[in-house]
């Protein structure tokens, strides 16, 4: 038994969380989420309004008792729009077992939990990836979507930044939201947009769709057409109806993802299709995330 419990920074943490071992176990999370197998209620969320700013409280227990506590403060300039901790606990005793930074967390196990989605949802064979945003999002799903499918051209736009994007990741920079969208396989929607960015007239037939933004329900990110268009999978239903305004606006039943991991609702039904997975984060993939980071770091320890 330790004595104390073990306290992980951001660069121990980057050290220790890698993209190809998080994607598997995020489907292993969202698959026990659906079956019931985590107890998960609503994320908290205290408006800091003197400073435009959000602290979420996000509990879970399955294989791993935690919470995650993050800020979302959507007009930081020169310092990361989201900050975390995430709180480990002994599920047998209670006992705290470690405190770790979660905004390196919070930026992986998004992106992976697209690549688990787009891996069931996407077709098998896709050429375009368009990333709608440049900033920490748009890195990690880069990295994340091209560890489950391959691409030949992927595109970026965001009104700020996609020039230098593009340059550091050797990619196309588009002139605009609607040509970057035009003829993409796969579609990556990460702004910080409160009102409708990607427009459903853009899409093509048999798209696929990651759309991560847009966490209140009174914003939006996507227009009433594609809601309607897609067929949309959500990680939690109750989260997604109470938290997504995109979710709340389409007024239609979403399926799981989870329940697509178990075989109890289908992927994709044909080539024209378009899917959507609604992300709006979490607990139980942050609890699991952090799990899987103190696993790898008490193995480091023990040899």
């Amino acid at each position: 038994m330790q004595s104390s419990p073990m306290i992980l920074a951001e660069d121990e943490v980057r050290k220790l969380l890698r993209m190809k071992d998080l994607i598997p176990a995020m489907a292993d999370a969202l698959r026990d989420l659906s079956a019931g197998a985590v107890l998960q209620p609503l994320r908290t969320v205290l408006p800091v309004t003197e400073h435009g700013g959000f602290l979420g409280v996000m509990p879970a227990c399955g294989h791993a008792l935690g919470a995650k506590l993050v800020t979302f403060y959507p007009e930081n300039k020169d310092v990361p729009t989201h900050h975390a901790m995430i709180l480990l606990f002994r599920p047998e005793t209670g006992e705290p077992l470690a405190v770790m930074d979660g905004r390196l967390i919070t930026e992986m196990r998004t992106a992976a939990v697209s690549a688990v989605a787009t891996k069931l949802l996407a077709r098998t064979a896709t050429k375009v990836l368009t990333i709608l945003g440049s900033g920490v999002q748009a890195r990690s799903h880069l990295e994340a979507l091209r560890l489950v499918r391959e691409f030949t051209e992927v595109r970026v736009w965001s009104p700020r930044n996609a020039e230098r994007f593009a340059r550091e990741f050797q990619v196309h920079a588009a002139i605009s939201a609607e040509a970057a969208v035009c003829g993409a396989d796969v579609i990556v929607v990460a702004t910080s947009a409160t009102t409708p960015i990607l427009q459903g007239e853009w899409v093509a037939p048999g798209a696929h769709i990651n759309a991560v933004g847009a966490t209140r329900p009174n914003w939006r990110e996507l227009d009433n057409e594609i809601l309607q268009r897609a067929t949309i999978y959500v990680e939690s239903r109750e989260a997604a109806l109470k938290e997504s305004g995109d979710v709340i606006a389409a007024g239609k039943a979403v399926a799981e993802i989870g329940e697509v991991i178990a075989g109890q609702q289908p992927a994709r039904r044909s080539a024209d299709e378009i899917t959507l997975f609604k992300s709006v984060g979490v607990a139980a993939e942050d609890v699991a995330a952090a799990d899987l980071v103190y696993q790898k770091r008490t193995e480091r320890i023990s040899q």
